[in-house]
């Protein structure tokens, strides 16, 4: 490989990936991915991001090469998240947390960190896991996500012990069932479901794969793949923030951090009226980009400044 790798600068710092991708170093790990890679339209060799098996082998290297998870394995219908975006989140967080203990990461299962909607994958968790040893909670609606995650953290021994994941048995909560009102959780995340409905879910599709292939399909597959309570919400994304906003007040003492990744800007300004109503102590955003794609973190809590500091001194150790 050349020495001048290109850099993704929109990528956190500590991100794993900033470079582009070491297809060698990758192949090395997963030989599999070979079958995987062809030149793009600028004649380099590139993964085809609109194969959606394609996406899937490559990120199974990613994590082997990268963050040595040795199993990784769910139904090919379940989504595939892109790995670097999901680390920036895990980073991203990680720096707010600094910011209540005198800017050093809290890093061991002093931390416990709370996944909605953890999925098949379980990403979040295992970057959290490998980057920073956090503890987590897993949690999700679909029986056989939890199964699927359940299962790829008992396989690998680096995750074992450190992650718990827990089925919402009333699809419309959030925290209600999965908090219990002895738990205390460091920070909450979330990648809440993008489209208001199926139809919705299929146009956006159709666009991404456009983007990625140059062709127009009428029905087209999934690239990140992804079963339906993944891709939509009945209102979308908005509703289910909401949603997580409203309950968030009634565990405002039992979580240092809420936060939640918002990816359509049109959502932002009603998002912040929220947190304002629900009498949240401090808001931030923090802006993100992957790719041709930003996003970006609203975190909220409903804790005050000398609450956090005891916070961080009683469960962290921090003066």
């Amino acid at each position: 490989m050349s020495a001048e790798k290109q850099i993704k600068t929109n990528l956190h710092p500590r991100n794993k990936n900033r470079e582009q991708y070491d297809l060698s170093a990758l192949i090395s790990v997963n030989s599999e991915l070979t079958n995987y890679i062809k030149p793009n339209k600028y004649g380099a060799n590139s993964v085809d991001f609109s194969n959606p098996i394609a996406v899937k082998i490559l990120n199974k290297s990613l994590l082997s090469y990268y963050y040595k998870i040795e199993y990784w394995e769910f139904s090919d219908e379940n989504l595939c998240p892109p790995i670097p975006g999901r680390a920036d989140y895990i980073h991203h967080m990680a720096d707010l947390l600094s910011e209540n203990n005198f800017g050093v990461i809290p890093i061991g299962n002093k931390i416990t960190c709370l996944d909605i909607g953890v999925g098949a994958s379980c990403i979040y968790p295992i970057i959290g896991v490998t980057e920073y040893n956090w503890k987590f909670i897993g949690s999700d609606i679909d029986p056989k996500s939890i199964e699927a995650a359940s299962n790829i953290v008992d396989r690998n021994s680096s995750l074992k012990n450190k992650v718990e994941c827990r089925l919402q048995t009333n699809p419309k909560d959030v925290f209600y069932g999965i908090i219990g009102r002895e738990d205390k959780i460091d920070l909450s995340i979330c990648n809440p479901p993008f489209h208001s409905s199926a139809e919705d879910a299929h146009k956006g599709t159709k666009r991404k794969v456009k983007n990625l292939s140059g062709k127009a399909e009428f029905n087209p597959t999934l690239n990140f793949a992804g079963i339906s309570n993944e891709l939509y919400y009945d209102g979308g994304e908005y509703k289910f923030i909401q949603n997580m906003v409203r309950e968030s007040k009634k565990f405002g003492k039992n979580c240092l951090w809420f936060s939640t990744l918002v990816s359509k800007q049109s959502n932002l300004k009603r998002i912040y009226k929220l947190l304002a109503d629900s009498e949240t102590i401090q808001t931030k955003t923090k802006p993100m980009g992957t790719g041709n794609k930003s996003t970006r973190i609203v975190a909220w809590t409903f804790l005050s400044k000398e609450e956090r500091k005891e916070w961080a001194k009683t469960r962290w150790g921090g003066a």
